[in-house]
């Protein structure tokens, strides 16, 4: 059983493909319950893993690896030479986001009883997408992470361009035009690695690279590596998105569904932070060493634009957008901290952001259900007429900005003390974005809440409902466990941290 884990837990959205493919077109409930059903083996197997980690059973034992390809007949030289494994695999950094994934996914599906037309299909791309995302985080080979990261562009397209808003389909082109350049840039890194290394097994090529990195037929040089590990950020900052490659996002959060830019904000963008992480700091520590200062310089460009453009707009959607930009600032501002306080300060803010933008967007798309609107100064008053809504954005905006006791305060606390420790000039300059997050936040949660009673607000009077109310207080309870009790996502890290820390040279 634990051979398989694994692969089980990666394709049993299958099972839900298979029985969304079986209904009839205009079954609108059972397709959507079929759909939601088919989250739940996936999202089960998350929990048991997590249950048997912190039993203390070897996340080793769950691994896989199975004969799949093999390019020309090198066996005289070496067996292993020039193939390609199908290999699943499992540690502490990606028990979290695949855990990340199975919670947001299944209550994105709940969020998706808004979805008015083609449930089928909708339902279909949702679990397509959601295979290519434990396929990403569990993926123990170069190769295989690249066909699972493209995976999730092509259901996220048509999910975007499909069942978004007015402009979706110009949404989902930018989506697809900059994300097919970052992983055509990705592609031509692993190629390079491969032609010269004969391997894209992670674990080997995290060793030859800190080994000296020469292999059986081409050695290569100091400045091959600085230019790979280079590709891989680039790509990688594209997904994320980093100031400047983050326009393509701001249009996405906009127009796609909310039930996809729960996905799209907590897991999808979380791809290029774990990228990073594993790819360009595990396998170049070296070179990325030399990049910390840039790295930390973009991320404080974006925590600023992106804090700076949120206190602008009118459109909460938009106010949510360059939120997301500028948190992810904060993520490059700890990864190029290059101590244990900034990297797993960035770590935890990944999956706070994560759950706290999936919370957000899903109230985003119970606001639009009620109103038809997102535009703040059309909205005032849903203190009174929606209390409970209220409180939820009230709370979810407390988190982003950093209240103490919630997530948000546990990752920005740590990325800025180890921000000083390395950067302290850098990091004094971005204390002023945490200024602007409180201002427009506050500003947007006010006007909403609190704001000049609309027209428009005053004849809606229906609160959460019970389907709603389930998914904003599982998200919110996470919230909260996480600031309260940060050694839920601390412990499973502890291993990947202090590996990273080895590499890169004990700071």
């Amino acid at each position: 059983m634990n051979v398989y884990l694994l692969s089980l837990l990666v394709f049993s959205p299958l099972l839900g493909i298979v029985m969304v493919a079986l209904m009839p077109k205009k079954e609108e409930r059972t397709i959507k319950q079929f759909g939601f059903f088919g989250t739940l083996p996936p999202l089960f197997l998350s929990f048991f893993l997590y249950s048997q980690y912190y039993s203390g059973v070897a996340l080793s034992l769950f691994d896989i690896k199975l004969n799949w390809i093999r390019f020309g007949n090198l066996e005289m030289y070496d067996p292993k030479l020039f193939t390609v494994d199908f290999e699943l695999g499992v540690d502490g950094l990606s028990l979290t986001f695949i855990l990340l994934t199975t919670i947001i996914s299944s209550l994105a599906a709940i969020a998706s009883i808004y979805i008015k037309k083609e449930w089928k299909g909708y339902y279909l791309l949702f679990l397509i997408l959601e295979i290519g995302m434990l396929g990403v985080f569990t993926a123990e080979n170069l190769l295989l992470f690249f066909i699972f990261f493209e995976m999730t562009l092509i259901p996220a397209f048509f999910l975007i361009g499909r069942w978004g808003f007015l402009e979706r389909e110009r949404a989902a082109y930018s989506f697809l035009i900059y994300n097919g350049l970052g992983s055509a840039v990705l592609l031509v890194a692993i190629l390079i690695l491969f032609a010269r290394t004969g391997t894209t097994n992670i674990a080997a090529l995290t060793q030859m690279m800190t080994m000296g990195g020469v292999s059986l037929f081409a050695p290569i040089s100091g400045s091959m590596k600085y230019g790979l590990c280079l590709a891989f950020l680039v790509a990688f900052a594209i997904k994320l998105p980093v100031f400047p490659f983050h326009s393509w996002m701001v249009r996405v959060h906009a127009e796609a569904p909310p039930s996809i830019v729960m996905i799209h904000a907590g897991v999808l963008l979380k791809i290029g932070a774990y990228g990073i992480i594993r790819f360009g700091m595990g396998i170049f520590p070296e070179q990325y060493k030399s990049l910390a200062f840039t790295i930390v310089l973009f991320g404080v460009l974006s925590f600023l634009y992106g804090a700076f453009l949120a206190l602008a707009q009118t459109d909460f959607k938009h106010v949510l957008a360059y939120s997301s930009i500028s948190h992810m600032g904060i993520v490059m501002m700890g990864l190029g901290a290059l101590n244990e306080s900034g990297i797993q300060g960035a770590i935890f803010q990944v999956i706070s952001h994560g759950l706290i933008a999936a919370l957000l967007f899903f109230l985003v798309g119970v606001l639009y259900e009620r109103t038809g609107t997102t535009m703040l100064p059309k909205l005032g008053g849903l203190a009174k007429s929606m209390p409970i809504f209220s409180g939820f954005m009230l709370a979810c905006g407390m988190a982003s900005l950093g209240l103490p006791g919630m997530s948000g305060f546990i990752s920005e606390f740590m990325v800025f003390l180890g921000l000083f420790k390395s950067q302290p000039l850098l990091a004094a300059i971005g204390v002023i974005g945490l200024v602007l997050t409180a201002v427009y936040v506050l500003r947007a949660v006010m006007l909403m809440t609190f704001g000049k009673n609309d027209s428009l607000i005053e004849k809606e009077t229906r609160d959460l409902g019970s389907w709603e109310f389930l998914p904003a207080m599982v998200l919110l309870g996470l919230i909260i466990s996480v600031g309260v009790y940060p050694n839920l996502l601390g412990g499973p890290l502890q291993g990947t941290i202090e590996a990273m820390m080895l590499a890169l040279g004990g700071r």
